[in-house]
């Protein structure tokens, strides 16, 4: 982590994309992440994809964590990734996913540039750190 990073807290956005309404784990990782010492934008239930990349251009965040339940990531995901790509801001930004993903799903998320995928159950502290390690250095 840079030292500007280290002086700045990591800002998050928790985005729930798509039809998926049931949000309780987005609401129980942000507040973890809060906890962590992390801004957390929290994006609101039912957003298209490009509302998503709105926010997190909008809002200049490391970390957009994309939390999908309904099984439709396959189509969802990729259009988040291709509007952060249209705005210059994928580089600059952790991209993870986090619901029910079949394992055999998540090579293609991540081959499209997600970070990680985690499931049910992934410890709290694993996340945090995945981020800690992984964020991207702001120019």
């Amino acid at each position: 982590m840079s030292a500007e990073q280290q002086e700045r807290a990591v800002r998050c956005l928790v985005a729930k994309v798509g039809l998926d309404g049931h949000d309780r784990g987005a609401h129980v990782i942000a507040r973890a992440f809060r906890d962590a010492g992390f801004e957390v934008v929290y994006s609101g239930l039912h957003r298209a994809p490009e509302d998503i990349v709105q926010a997190a251009v909008q809002e200049d965040v490391d970390v957009l964590g994309i939390s999908i339940l309904s099984g439709a990531h396959n189509t969802l995901v990729p259009k988040v990734i291709e509007g952060l790509e249209e705005y210059d801001a994928f580089d600059d930004t952790l991209v993870l996913v986090g619901g029910i993903i079949p394992d055999e799903d998540e090579d293609d998320l991540k081959e499209l540039g997600v970070a990680e995928v985690f499931g049910p159950g992934t410890p709290m502290e694993e996340t945090i750190e995945f981020i800690r390690n992984n964020v991207p250095e702001r120019a």
